[in-house]
């Protein structure tokens, strides 16, 4: 057993660091510990896709604090041996070196991994995926000797990826399943725009199409073969097709997982001594009104971590209030910044606001606002992220008439 019983974090991601960082600002002073996979200090992910691969940041700019701050916080970082298993009973945090770290409250901030593409040859040298630094770092130093390039999945890892790789001149044909891009997370106009603006950088597009092979000789990929029979060169692949949550070590100790940890509305499991949050994460949200299923939902953003990370700490500290943050996500794709606010499904209504090259799309389930994707629209999208959290009512034809001032809608103002 190593040190006295306080607060352990499985998982040093956005979600784990900001749970940590604010149970030392909300005046928790007993012992706190955070354990990561990767011995780097938690660091930001969104811009491995992007910013990191085309060279406008590096490690130490990715670095959500210097390492001065776990020394100055108390925060123990535990990064030479991952967890392994939870002892509810005995309330110790297993490591997979024998470690033991007894806890008073354990929070699971795991995140998720990539979902493994299953098909022959997806374990080549040259197919990569994007989910950590390491990824990252041995991706960029791929495309230093690329020329044709494939991209599985047409979601925004994989977009923006694309984007920055025909940025460099590089041929590129993105892979996906689905008749358009980003299919399960914006409408047909957004879908449309982003196809576009893609192929306007020189990106090619091969829609409904499975992969049922990687070929590859001497080791290395050489091309992907689709089901339709074509068969796409290439000397690198990187493949995009969504995340797992890391729910194994719950459900190994009892509690509730499926797609994610189960929690309540204040992000507590069944036992009171353990919470979970992040994109491990399955909870209710009131944003969830309408969705298939039965209200709860996992979510995969840099906004979600740390709203519940500062959430839970809040809990933990003595002022409880359940988790109500209104859902929003961005990604840069080339020279365009696509803005979402709120949580849509494909059958959704969606009423275009602005012009050809920046506009908004509101969507609406039931006659009622359920998101708004802003395409180079920043202000549009503040504005939207006023509407939905305070839950103004707002119809589609007031939407659709560029008469109406949203912004004053959103302030309350006639």
């Amino acid at each position: 057993m190593t040190g006295e019983a306080g607060i352990v974090v499985v998982g040093a991601g956005q979600a784990g660091f900001q749970v940590a960082a604010s149970l030392r600002e909300g005046g928790y002073r007993g012992a706190l510990a955070l354990v990561g996979d990767e011995a780097a200090l938690p660091y930001q992910r969104p811009p491995l896709s992007k910013a990191y691969l085309a060279g406008k940041t590096d490690a130490e700019g990715l670095a959500l604090r210097p390492a001065s701050f776990f020394a100055d916080h108390g925060i123990a970082r535990h990064v030479a041996s991952p967890a392994a298993a939870i002892d509810r009973d005995g309330r110790r945090l297993l490591l997979a070196d024998g470690t033991a770290l007894p806890y008073a409250h354990l929070i699971l901030a795991t995140g998720a991994r990539n979902r493994p593409l299953p098909v022959p040859g997806a374990d080549l040298a040259g197919v990569h995926q994007i989910r950590g630094l390491a990824d990252a770092d041995a991706l960029k130093a791929a495309l230093g000797e690329a020329e044709r390039i494939v991209v599985v999945g047409a979601g925004f890892i994989g977009l923006e990826f694309a984007a920055v790789a025909a940025g460099r001149g590089l041929a590129v044909t993105v892979v996906e399943a689905a008749g358009r891009p980003m299919a399960r997370a914006v409408s047909q106009e957004t879908a449309a725009f982003f196809r576009g603006a893609q192929e306007a950088m020189g990106v090619r597009f091969a829609f409904a199409a499975g992969v049922t092979e990687i070929l590859g000789s001497g080791g290395r990929v050489r091309a992907v073969a689709l089901a339709d029979g074509r068969t796409l060169p290439a000397d690198l692949v990187v493949v995009g097709i969504g995340v797992l949550p890391n729910a194994e070590l719950a459900a190994a100790a009892g509690l509730p997982a499926g797609d994610g940890v189960r929690v309540d509305a204040f992000l507590a499991t069944p036992d009171p001594a353990v919470s979970a949050i992040g994109d491990c994460a399955r909870f209710p949200s009131p944003f969830a009104h309408g969705l298939p299923g039965d209200g709860t939902v996992r979510i995969e953003s840099v906004q979600n971590a740390i709203d519940q990370g500062r959430c839970l700490a809040a809990r933990l500290a003595g002022r409880p209030a359940a988790y109500a943050a209104l859902p929003w996500f961005w990604s840069d794709q080339g020279p365009h910044k696509l803005q979402i606010a709120g949580l849509s499904a494909p059958g959704d209504a969606a009423v275009v606001r602005g012009g050809e090259a920046a506009f908004s799309v509101f969507r609406f389930r039931d006659g009622r606002l359920s998101a708004v994707e802003s395409i180079d629209r920043a202000g549009d999208h503040m504005v939207a992220r006023r509407l939905l959290a305070a839950g103004t009512p707002l119809t589609p034809e007031q939407a659709a008439d560029p008469r109406l001032d949203l912004k004053a809608l959103a302030m309350g103002r006639p």
